[in-house]
């Protein structure tokens, strides 16, 4: 299930819980239940591995069973029984569908019975990970009705919306952490409102975990540690990104503390859903400020004290909280820098972290803009931190980018031990796309800034590695505007040009990286004149830029760079879908178009990597389909399910049929030419009698409308056929040859009844073709060749790319053309020619207020304004 189905499907179900379930809380028993069935699942499927079959495992799953109890305690931590399966539930509350009222299997007493003993046979090994994790869902359940009947109802409409969401771990996105995320936009009024304190939004937790990745690629083992964890999609993030360089997921250790004991209870629920052994799962209910890390047995605190040091810290804490510094100027997190001050713990967080820092380690922390440049206690902090070489760079980034705030926010990035002092600084807060009321960042947009990152870059108006003593020189002030412009110049005119015409050369020289790229192009466009203005040489600016030189060997040196990326593709993608790598062949693919830019001008290189970045989304999609179910996923056609009113009632309902990898349009565009074309020709014909209708209707006038008002509807916007036989009828009695005067009532009528029959004949020769045609494409599909597989494989995922990328040239001469069309209007009318306008303007109205007539006081006034236009 990807990502749009899933979504789809939570919204439908959820529409209909809203009334039994508060918004804030629907979350809540979304994850709890949703957590349940993936212990369940996990549990049937390392039973299965082992041997089992699905009759046997009624026989082994009882907590009679002593051994097998023990057994699975040890090895996933927990033990679950047969009667306590999420799916046993499942297939209870489906067969209670034919069972009546009074004989249901399935009641509310099942839930509660199992979580009680989730609890109880948790293994002694693994309580730091499992104990309490479901109490959230176990407290809340009294809430979902007033009866064990209608919390029962509640629970099972719950079973089975979560029943086919995936939780196998396959699915390369995290899956609660995109439910959660989805929850919170749809149920903004109240879900989401502190949303921004407990979930990162993945694409700034995507930036944070390639720079923290890229640091620690060379290390064979990692810990990294998130102290305001959240649903713990950032550290997941983190450790997806690491991963990739480990080869070894569980060579990753995760640190995670949380206040808040839903939401921890949620950071442990997303660590373990996504294959995160137990064992290297170290999870806190605790206040991160109060009650640091170092790790102990409540019954032997001296003898298991384990500070905790780590290769990497990640988070997103609460913004500006309130904290109690009194007392702490001797702890060791603080006691180098300062205590931040009470109203803004923002610094407290940060130090703390940093304290936690092995001597190679990095750290990344989203913060209020506010803390690169307030004064007082952080700004003393600030200069610690500086002085001690421990800031290595800082991101800016767009406003409105977290859920529930819309004030600035950057990512600092810190070490604990730096060979350079120097500082990066990155202004990111002008690249992202509007998403709904809120921004986001496009994958361009994170893959620059971490790209600048790691290469310490300085780009114009983008980013700047800055000295120490600079940063000395301002006070220690890092606010990013001192150090990067990253706003557009503002637009100005030039006095000269604007009362005398031309073209300022120095705005022509504004566009010198086309110049350089396109030798010849600005000599043929512009003639310059010896005042330092210039004329456009050409009226049709397109033209002599397209077909220029210059632009002709732009436009084929791009496509020799990119000779042989199709086939490329084709090999690596298709030829080898089986054994494609989901992992990295997306990073592979970007270093390949990156490479075949490298030494081709103007084409932004992050524009090329938006296309690839989307389309891999489509091709993984259908490759995860391909590796895990085999071959026949091409072929396979699932039942295209739609909600729909049965009896008042919002029912699933099967329309048609759709392709599990390949879309029906697509097989019949490269296919079924024959039959597309005959269904399209008939469109168009239906199409042009619809417009007939409409047309005559329109060139009947109001006075012809009421005389043809039995022919019209209700509206007169459109003909009923009862009036119109009803007309014709008439005008057959009256004469026999129809030859009637064009425009009068009959004659419209005959026109009228003609496009109808045709629209009538037409419309069913439209229905039945597409449903032939539906049918048809669900043969061919099922039906498909190997060769046939492989052109339509190559026809979804590589020629889309390829033709994208190949466009791109164009784009470039397109801007520089707006460009070059824009210089030209800018002064294509002078002050002179407005004056001289305004002057004709005002003599002709001087020559028709000279006509006017009237009272004494009316001629008076017109005189005077006769003066004011200059006239006589």
């Amino acid at each position: 299930m990807n990502k749009q189905q899933l979504a789809s499907k939570i919204w439908a179900s959820a529409n209909k819980m809203r009334s039994k379930i508060e918004a804030n809380d629907y979350k809540d028993y979304i994850f709890g239940f949703l957590f349940y069935k993936f212990l369940s699942d996990q549990e049937t499927r390392f039973m299965l591995q082992q041997g089992s079959t699905d009759e046997q495992l009624c026989e082994y799953l009882t907590e009679g069973d002593a051994e097998s109890v023990e057994f699975l305690q040890d090895r996933i931590g927990y033990f679950i029984s047969y009667d306590n399966l999420y799916s046993t539930w499942i297939s209870d509350a489906s067969t209670d569908k034919k069972r009546g009222e009074e004989n249901r299997s399935f009641s509310i007493d099942n839930v509660r019975v199992a979580l009680s003993a989730f609890s109880r046979l948790i293994g002694p090994n693994h309580k730091k990970v499992f104990n309490g994790i479901l109490d959230t869902l176990q407290s809340g359940l009294s809430n979902l009705g007033d009866s064990d009947a209608t919390q029962t109802r509640a629970v099972r409409d719950l079973l089975f919306l979560i029943k086919d969401i995936p939780t196998d771990g396959k699915q390369g996105y995290d899956v609660l952490g995109f439910v959660y995320e989805f929850l919170l936009e749809n149920f903004a009024a109240n879900a989401g409102k502190k949303a921004g304190e407990f979930y990162t939004p993945h694409e700034v937790s995507q930036v944070m975990s390639e720079i923290v990745a890229d640091h620690l690629k060379h290390q064979d083992e990692i810990r990294i540690y998130d102290p305001t964890s959240g649903s713990g999609s950032l550290l997941l993030n983190i450790g997806t990104a690491i991963s990739r360089h480990l080869g070894d997921k569980d060579q990753i250790v995760y640190y995670a503390q949380e206040l808040k004991k839903n939401t921890y209870n949620l950071t442990r629920m997303n660590l373990v859903m996504r294959g995160v052994k137990p064992d290297n799962i170290f999870a806190r209910n605790a206040d991160t400020l109060e009650d640091d890390w170092p790790w102990f047995d409540e019954s032997d605190k001296v003898g298991t004290y384990d500070p905790l040091y780590v290769d990497a810290v990640v988070s997103n804490p609460p913004y500006s909280a309130d904290w109690e510094p009194d007392g702490k100027e001797s702890d060791p997190r603080f006691a180098r820098f300062g205590l931040a001050p009470k109203s803004k713990a923002d610094y407290a967080f940060l130090l703390h972290e940093l304290y936690h820092l092995r001597p190679d380690g990095i750290m990344t922390i989203v913060l209020p803009h506010g803390v690169l440049f307030r004064g007082g206690e952080e700004g003393k902090i600030r200069q610690a931190l500086i002085e001690n070489n421990h800031i290595d760079a800082v991101i800016g980034l767009p406003a409105n980018i977290f859920f529930g705030t819309g004030i600035p926010t950057v990512v600092m990035v810190l070490k604990q031990k730096r060979e350079r002092s120097d500082i990066l600084i990155v202004d990111a807060s002008k690249g992202f796309v509007k998403n709904g009321k809120d921004n986001a960042l496009r994958a361009r947009d994170i893959r620059r800034i971490v790209d600048t990152v790691i290469g310490r870059k300085t780009v114009d108006k983008y980013s700047r590695v800055v000295s120490r003593d600079e940063i000395r020189e301002n006070g220690y002030n890092l606010n990013i505007p001192r150090y990067v412009n990253s706003s557009a110049p503002a637009e100005t005119w030039d006095i000269y040009a604007s009362m005398f015409g031309g073209i300022p050369e120095h705005e022509i020289n504004a566009l010198g990286d086309y110049w350089a790229a396109l030798p010849g192009l600005r000599e043929t466009l512009f003639t310059l004149q010896s005042n330092g203005y210039a004329q456009l040489s050409t009226d049709d600016q397109a033209e002599a830029v397209a077909h220029h030189t210059a632009t002709v060997s732009f436009v084929r040196g791009f496509s020799e760079a990119f000779t042989g990326f199709g086939d490329s593709l084709t090999d690596r993608l298709v030829n080898n879908r089986a054994d494609a790598r989901l992992a990295g062949e997306e990073n592979a693919l970007a270093q390949d178009v990156f490479a075949r830019l490298s030494d081709v001008p103007l084409v932004d290189r992050y524009a090329a990597y938006q296309l690839l970045y989307d389309q891999w989304r489509i091709i993984s999609e259908d490759l995860e389909m391909v590796q895990t179910e085999g071959e026949k996923a091409i072929r396979q056609v699932d039942p295209r399910m739609i909600v729909k009113k049965v009896k008042k009632v919002d029912t699933e309902v099967q329309d048609g049929w759709a392709g599990r990898i390949l879309p029906f349009d697509l097989v019949q565009r490269e296919l079924l030419h024959e039959e597309t074309a005959v269904l399209e020709q008939a469109e168009d014909d239906l199409a042009a009698s619809e417009s007939g209708l409409t047309e005559l209707v329109e060139s009947l006038s109001e006075e012809d409308k009421l005389d043809m008002t039995i022919m019209l509807n209700e509206k007169t916007d459109a003909f009923a056929i009862g009036g119109v036989n009803a007309v014709i009828n008439d005008a057959k009695k009256e004469r026999k040859d129809g030859d009637w005067e064009d425009g009068s009532p009959q004659a419209v009528a005959y026109q009228a009844k003609k496009l109808l029959t045709a629209k009538t004949t037409l419309a069913k020769i439209v229905k039945d073709g597409k449903a032939t045609l539906h049918l048809k494409t669900k043969t061919t599909i099922e039906n498909l060749t190997d060769e046939q597989v492989r052109s339509l494989l190559i026809a979804k995922w590589v020629t889309p790319l390829v033709q994208q990328i190949g466009d791109l040239p164009n784009g470039v001469i397109r801007e520089l053309t707006d460009k070059v069309t824009a210089l030209a209007k800018k002064y294509e009318t002078t002050f002179a020619d407005l004056e001289q306008e305004i002057k004709e303007t005002e003599k002709g109205l001087s020559a028709l207020v000279s006509q006017l007539t009237g009272s004494e006081t009316d001629v008076q006034a017109l005189t005077a304004l006769n003066e004011l236009l200059g006239g006589e």
